[in-house]
């Protein structure tokens, strides 16, 4: 996790806030080091992430990034803050989608999704308390606009949009521990009920278990796999944003 224990919150703010393209004397600056971790936290995990190991993607001597970036809290903040910074072209994107405030918000359930899967170490360093850094400022402004003056208060529209990226990021979490556990066991889902299903068929009775065993075989046909995430996000959103329409439509009447 990205933790903020023995980090100055003052000078990591000023830090994301600063001018990230000014070079150093030895030519080196803050969004090249930034840059060369983010690379090789998508190829090799956030673990892979030190300084010693971004020097040497840099080919510079490990101190030298001290002089930009205190250390790897600091580092990770501006990471995600980078990665913030590509979700959208533009503050109004979210808000020019066709569809309204629902187009809006599924757009913004795609790009969060989206960028869990070009970054998947950032559900690991990301909760808790963030970074509020200015691209980080600037998703949440985004993010919020269409939800304006379509009849919910402000903390309403806060707790939409909270509902949104947390349903967004648990889902994501789960397609990372399936992808996680195929690349551990070394075997495909196919492969895993295989070596698997004798042992459940013993043990699960379906007179014990009745229902689990009924849902259970018809989510693993349907699926193909213990589970689908791209099925239950799309579900999980359906459901969210009826919910909001209920809630604007029944104040409405």
């Amino acid at each position: 996790m990205s933790g903020r224990k023995g980090a100055d919150p003052a000078r990591s703010l000023a830090l994301l806030w600063g001018a990230h393209g000014r070079p150093g004397r030895s030519g080196l600056t803050i969004r090249a080091i930034v840059e060369a971790a983010v690379e090789l936290a998508d190829t090799e995990g956030i673990e892979a992430v030190s300084m010693r190991q971004v020097a040497e993607r840099l080919r510079v001597g490990t101190m030298s990034l001290y002089t930009h970036v205190p250390g790897k809290t600091e580092l990770v903040d501006l990471m995600v803050d980078t990665a913030y910074g590509r979700l959208y072209d533009d503050v109004d994107a979210p808000s020019a989608q066709p569809g309204g405030w629902r187009g809006a918000l599924r757009f913004v359930a795609a790009r969060n999704w989206d960028l869990y899967l070009r970054h998947p170490w950032m559900l690991q360093v990301t909760g808790g308390r963030p970074a509020l850094g200015p691209n980080a400022v600037l998703k949440y402004e985004a993010e919020l606009r269409p939800l304006d003056g379509i009849g919910l208060t402000d903390l309403e529209m806060d707790a939409v949009l909270t509902l949104v990226l947390t349903h967004v990021e648990g889902t994501a979490r789960t397609r990372a521990s399936l992808e996680e556990a195929r690349r551990d066991s070394g075997l495909t889902d196919d492969e895993w009920w295989v070596a698997n299903a004798p042992l459940l068929d013993k043990v699960a009775d379906e007179s014990r278990f009745p229902v689990a065993s009924r849902v259970g075989q018809a989510a693993g046909q349907e699926y193909d796999a213990p589970a689908d995430p791209e099925v239950a996000l799309t579900f999980g959103l359906d459901r969210i944003l009826d919910g909001v329409a209920t809630l604007i439509t029944g104040r409405e009447g």
